[in-house]
């Protein structure tokens, strides 16, 4: 999951926080941050992608919206159909769990072949109960291996785990023709791929061994954070300073 800066509140012109009429008026300044990528399974969208509430502005057992949620920037991201779809009105207690805006969830999970998503082995116990509270959240723990009805669904309707996948072997064959006849010219055309593709996760993964890769990879997506990645050890991840990791 891709660790992002969404800054604080936008303001007017006189210095002012912006006082959202309506949530979704907040979606323009969030893609400016953040880029078109859904901040929790990271697939790039453009009109589908929408304002996501961290916690849910009408929870379970609540009889009317939660006013002091909904439009609040604080408790906005973004997210796709699938992500908010499976978080829908579960309320939560923020610090049970990591966010992409205030931890490196990079570091905290892991992305292999297949698509899969796991819990980083190297956490301590509380940590990874709380990455492990994040990937059910999300959803991000599907695949047909997990839910059948992944392989049985006639609209395949949730695709996560199968453009994971899907991108994890464009990436790797990408890392080999690059093994093959390494150019910057061909090395900018690869970020122009995973820019395309998106999934940035899988691309810092394949990658992580080269460092001008990683550094052009944190560069491109809009709204990375670079402060979540140590450039003198080759960009390699570390904890994010304020962060719970």
């Amino acid at each position: 999951m891709r660790p992002v800066v969404k800054s604080s509140c936008p303001q007017d012109d006189f210095g002012r926080d912006i006082i959202f009429k309506k949530f979704q008026n907040a979606r323009g300044e969030l893609i400016d941050r953040l880029g078109q990528y859904c901040s929790y399974c990271e697939m790039k969208l453009d009109s589908a992608l929408a304002v996501e509430h961290i916690q849910p502005i009408h929870p379970e057992g609540v009889s009317a919206d939660m006013q002091e949620r909904k439009v609040c920037w604080d408790n906005f991201l973004l997210a796709c159909p699938n992500c908010n779809g499976t978080k829908n009105n579960i309320d939560v207690i923020p610090d049970d769990y990591l966010w992409p805006h205030k931890d490196n969830t990079f570091l905290a999970l892991t992305y292999s072949e297949g698509g899969v998503i796991r819990v980083s082995a190297n956490l301590s116990d509380a940590l990874k109960t709380k990455a492990h509270n994040t990937i059910r959240l999300t959803g991000l723990d599907k695949s047909p291996t997990t839910n059948p009805k992944l392989s049985n669904d006639p609209a395949r309707s949730d695709r996560r785990w199968e453009n994971r996948r899907e991108v994890w072997n464009i990436a790797c064959d990408a890392k080999a023709d690059l093994t093959g006849h390494d150019t910057p010219e061909l090395r900018k055309s690869i970020i122009t791929a995973a820019l395309g593709h998106a999934y940035w996760s899988i691309w810092m993964t394949v990658f992580k061994d080269d460092a001008d890769m990683c550094r052009r990879l944190i560069d491109a997506f809009v709204g990375t954070c670079r402060e979540c990645f140590d450039e003198q050890q080759g960009f390699a991840p570390m904890p994010r300073l304020g962060g719970q990791i």
